[in-house]
């Protein structure tokens, strides 16, 4: 079961936090593109370093003008769970509608605090299955201070069987942390 992370978190606990040697791993990859910024910039990223974890990461690009989410990369194992890419796509086009209010309040609190998030437990449950697992969202910038993308990455075990769609978390399985101002 999850365990819940104050604010105050820095990046080595939040690490530490996560299970999953393949999220490990990507989150890793953030923290070194970043170098003495709050966050990395999405072409500070190298496909190369993340290349076995390249099959579960997804992005999005935020517009903070428009508030609006677009879809920026899925990997092979997130497109195998939704049946659709997300390249070029909003929330709305994405994901189901019972899920979408959810959804951009976590991706939006994740890009606009800055926030690095983990959860650990059910991941998903869509097109009659379901999986557990672990999932980070770290923020993206292009200047380092103000948020305007997200790198995601999900890691799951597939469960069939079950025929109902996407849903929330509960808050106590959460894990987030504010990192504005805070060393990370």
């Amino acid at each position: 079961m999850a365990e819940l992370v104050g604010t105050a978190m820095n990046f080595g606990a939040f690490r530490q936090s996560v299970r999953s040697e393949q999220l490990q791993a990507v989150a890793d990859h953030w923290h070194e593109a970043r170098r003495n910024r709050l966050m990395p910039a999405w072409r500070d990223l190298r496909p190369a370093a993340m290349r076995k974890q390249l099959p579960i990461v997804w992005a999005y690009a935020y517009d903070p003008d428009t508030e609006q989410f677009t879809g920026r990369l899925a990997g092979d194992k997130i497109t195998e769970i939704f049946q659709k890419n997300f390249r070029g796509i909003s929330i709305p086009e994405a994901h189901p509608r019972e899920a979408v209010g959810w959804v951009y309040g976590l991706l939006k609190r994740v890009v606009t605090e800055p926030a690095l998030y983990h959860y650990e437990g059910q991941v998903f449950r869509q097109l009659e299955r379901y999986g557990s697992g672990e999932r980070i969202i770290l923020p993206l910038s292009s200047d380092g201070t103000e948020g305007d993308g997200l790198l995601g990455a999900t890691e799951y075990d597939l469960h069939p069987g079950i025929a109902v769609t996407v849903t929330a978390p509960a808050k106590e399985t959460e894990h987030g942390f504010r990192s504005r101002g805070e060393p990370v």
